[in-house]
């Protein structure tokens, strides 16, 4: 019987280039931008069938956690969710990630893969994971390569070798990062693959490419493991050792040295989604060549993305053009200028706007709040608390809350009662008084909540006892 492969799920990146609709507080990963279901969902149901795959590792940072376990179980899956307690890069999530699948099996075949990446063609897919196998199983750190379909200078490039005797799979002749233009030119005419950025490995065999030509992530994601503790189910590895770790992705770090690199080609179509116009090559398009997400109207339009988040959003006379409107921040820029997002974001950080990083809507544990409106000694909020949801046992020393339920049921406690409410029934919560609101039902509770007082800050949350051991 074929070994299963673990799947590795990296969840943790930012994806700034889509702002403004993917935010550092809620990124493009787990957001529906290609479809109803965020792009880590379809990861991970891409390595749902369990004849192939064994139960999947993910990576992400602790303040997507609850976000990422949640996502995961709408779709009927329970992966063991690692925390990244800092940004490092892909090599280092790659190499704890490793080090984990090891301690299962010592000979365990790991494929990692990019939870904001887009492939289509799903048993194209599964068979170039097949195909790659035997190779890794073999000892060979297997790539996926994918047949240009122009000369673009934004991906890594792969000029396969050899063939290994395995089908479809060949070694690695020459491995370079991001061209200049003239040079992708050339690559495409030369046969060489985009580097896709999955790949597929025996655990062992690539931590000891790892200890022999980037020693420091090695021992960092060995330590960052080894003192690693377990919090509410999460995997949660140790600060410190993970902080020593350099910041450096797994291409830099290891498959520009490595001999053992080898490369598969995936016939199967993929996109990283990097920007607004890779976002439009992978929509479906109208007769003009546009496409459109929510509520958008476009007239004598051509080539044109609109994506809408709940804001009607009307073009007239545009070609090439995308327009991208969110319920506090719209964008709207050339398809050539896709890649400049991000400078553009840079440039709202260093105004210290908040919209550069973050939503109207705050995500939460146990679901989300928005704000509606505001004033001198006012806020309207519109609360959403998931099934089984808990807020925190809590009071508020500046402000008395009124809840009205709109959907759902709600348990409040206020002091020693506690009480069951449905639609259309409401509860009052003065200054100081000590106060919790849970879901004990089935659909998401959904509620307005208005705040009166002097100061409506998140830090006038004073925290007793909170099931997601979050502190004040």
């Amino acid at each position: 019987m074929k070994k299963l492969i673990t799947p590795v799920i990296l969840a943790g990146g930012t994806g700034t280039r889509l702002w403004p609709i993917s935010r550092d507080s809620m990124p493009k990963q787990f957001l529906p931008l290609t479809g109803e279901r965020s792009t880590f969902q379809q990861a991970l149901a891409r390595v749902s069938d369990a004849t192939l795959f064994a139960p999947p590792i993910v990576m992400t940072s602790d303040a997507f956690r609850f976000f990422a376990r949640r996502q995961a179980q709408e779709i009927g899956l329970e992966p063991t969710v690692v925390l990244e307690p800092l940004r490092r890069d892909s090599a280092p999530a790659i190499a704890a990630a490793a080090t984990i699948a090891r301690a299962r099996d010592p000979a365990a075949i790991v494929l990692t893969l990019a939870a904001d990446h887009v492939i289509f063609d799903l048993e194209l897919f599964r068979a170039a994971c097949v195909a790659g196998r035997d190779a890794a199983d073999e000892g060979r750190i297997v790539t996926f390569g994918i047949r240009p379909s122009a000369p673009k200078t934004g991906y890594g490039y792969i000029r396969p070798g050899a063939a290994l005797g395995h089908a479809g799979v060949h070694a690695v002749a020459a491995y370079v990062e991001k061209p200049d233009e003239a040079t992708a030119v050339r690559y495409v005419a030369e046969g060489y693959l985009w580097n896709s950025g999955n790949f597929l490995f025996r655990a062992d065999v690539l931590l000891d490419e790892l200890a022999r030509y980037a020693p420091e992530v090695a021992q960092a994601a060995d330590a960052a493991v080894a003192q690693a503790t377990t919090d509410l189910g999460f995997t949660r590895l140790d600060a410190e050792a993970f902080a020593r770790a350099p910041q450096i992705s797994i291409d830099y770090a290891l498959m520009e040295h490595t001999d053992r690199a080898a490369v598969v080609e995936g016939r199967f179509r993929w996109s990283d989604i990097g920007n607004w116009a890779a976002i439009l090559e992978v929509a479906e398009r109208d007769g003009a060549g546009n496409a459109a997400h929510g509520p958008a109207v476009m007239l004598d339009a051509r080539d044109c993305l609109i994506h809408a988040d709940e804001v009607l959003t009307a073009v007239v006379g545009a070609k090439d053009m995308m327009v991208v409107a969110s319920r506090d921040a719209v964008l709207v820029a050339p398809r050539e200028r896709a890649e400049a997002v991000k400078d553009l974001v840079a440039t709202l950080k260093k105004a210290a706007r908040p919209e550069a990083t973050d939503h109207r809507r705050v995500y939460r544990p146990w679901g989300h709040y928005e704000s509606v409106d505001s004033g001198e000694r006012f806020q309207v909020k519109r609360i959403v608390v998931a099934p089984g949801g808990v807020l925190s046992l809590q009071k508020h020393l500046h402000r008395a809350e009124h809840w009205v339920v709109v959907r759902g049921t709600a348990e409040v406690t206020v002091g020693d009662v506690k009480n069951i409410l449905h639609e259309n029934e409401s509860a009052y919560i003065p200054i100081g008084a000590i106060h919790r609101l849970a879901n004990p039902g089935r659909i998401p509770l959904e509620l307005i909540e208005v705040q009166t007082g002097s100061y409506f800050g998140e830090d006038d949350i004073i925290r007793l006892e909170d099931v997601y051991e979050r502190s004040s």
